[in-house]
């Protein structure tokens, strides 16, 4: 099945509205699980950088697992970072460490770091450009900068897209749905995402294969 390009913002208030009521426990724990497996032992406490964080979840569980860190979040969807920053002021424990900007990458006015942690969680699939996403983890690693990146993939079929829907959000609003449905279809294969790393020169970087639905990228920049 070849790729299906999808909008690159969310920025419609009841589609933002339904991804902040949804219910992403699991999944989203199960982002700082993996970056634990992966990273064992791995203590952050300088900066990290948030590719893609919507309205902050991943970005406050971060603030969480790394008591030290700080923490900047990048979005170019003015109506995600609206209620991220809603979160922040009621977040007394960790709020006070988490920075939101509003920028699409390349060219958002992103600090300069340096940053011991970059991450994104289901920006790849987004892009137009998957080299936009990967040129600007190389504009703002330095040697020893973690790179953690969670996505989708796609699957082999339409019908393989939609029982994957129907496994995992059966029961959640249709604008939901229908957005998973089209994340999939956006999604890079593994494979792609190698080559996209070889392409790049971000050769250190590992992909595997986590769920049914996921993979993830992980390693240090050399």
């Amino acid at each position: 099945m070849k790729r299906v390009i999808e909008p690159e913002l969310m920025d419609d208030p009841e589609q933002a509205e339904a991804y902040v009521n949804a219910d992403f426990e699991k999944p989203h724990g199960r982002v700082i699980e993996m970056f634990n497996i992966e990273f064992p032992g791995t203590e952050i406490k300088g900066e990290i950088l948030d590719l893609g964080c919507g309205p902050g979840d991943i970005t406050f569980r971060l603030a969480k697992r790394f008591p030290q860190s700080r923490i900047t979040g990048i979005d170019g969807s003015a109506v995600m970072l609206k209620l991220a920053n809603e979160r922040k002021a009621r977040e007394t424990e960790t709020g006070n460490r988490v920075t939101f900007i509003e920028g699409l990458i390349p060219e958002a006015a992103i600090p300069r770091g340096p940053y011991d942690l970059i991450v994104s969680n289901s920006l790849l699939h987004h892009l137009r450009n998957p080299k936009v996403h990967w040129g600007t983890i190389l504009d703002y690693a330095f040697p020893g900068t973690k790179v953690f990146v969670v996505d989708l993939f796609r699957p082999e079929s339409e019908e393989e897209a939609a029982r994957v829907v129907n496994k995992y959000s059966g029961n959640e609003p249709e604008i939901l749905k229908r957005d998973f449905y089209n994340s999939l279809l956006a999604a890079f294969k593994p494979a792609e995402v190698e080559q996209q790393l070889s392409d790049v020169g971000l050769t250190e970087l590992s992909v595997k294969v986590v769920s049914d639905r996921h993979l993830v990228v992980y390693g240090e920049k050399g």
